[in-house]
């Protein structure tokens, strides 16, 4: 319950730095990550399995769900891309040595958090970090 509470409030907040960006402006790299505007982004909240780098065919195989899933979901349309300040030590942003030098975001398909929808549908799970770090999380084989 804590965690959906946490969720719903960072898009409250978020909400107001919303960006529209259309479909075509966005390109998929796995359900968590996303190439958009010239930037890629790891979208936050969530854990998707890995796509090319998976570690067993299970993987591959749900984050390859994952990823049509996340494609059905930006085909749609009405998405915001809402920044947040990725969990990395102060004056990191941007670098190679936060988050391999991704963005963060939020991605918001008819307001609704995409990662939600996919944690909802099994092809995700939770995953929160504090505001320095994320921690490590079990394989998905």
């Amino acid at each position: 319950m804590r965690l959906w509470l946490v969720l719903f409030l960072a898009l409250l907040v978020g909400a107001a730095a919303a960006d529209p960006i259309a479909p075509d402006d966005i390109k998929i790299i796995d359900a968590d990550t996303i190439a958009a505007r010239g930037r890629t982004y790891r979208l936050i909240g969530y854990d998707a399995p890995e796509v090319h780098r998976a570690k067993c065919l299970t993987e591959a195989a749900i984050g390859r769900r994952a990823a049509r899933r996340l494609q059905e979901l930006i085909a749609k349309g009405e998405l915001d891309l809402v920044a947040v300040p990725c969990p990395c030590r102060e004056g990191t942003q941007g670098k190679r040595s936060c988050n391999r030098g991704r963005l963060c975001a939020r991605l918001l398909a008819s307001g609704q958090d995409v990662g939600l929808v996919l944690i909802r549908e099994g092809l995700a799970r939770p995953h929160q970090c504090s505001a320095t770090r994320c921690p490590n999380l079990p394989k998905w084989c």
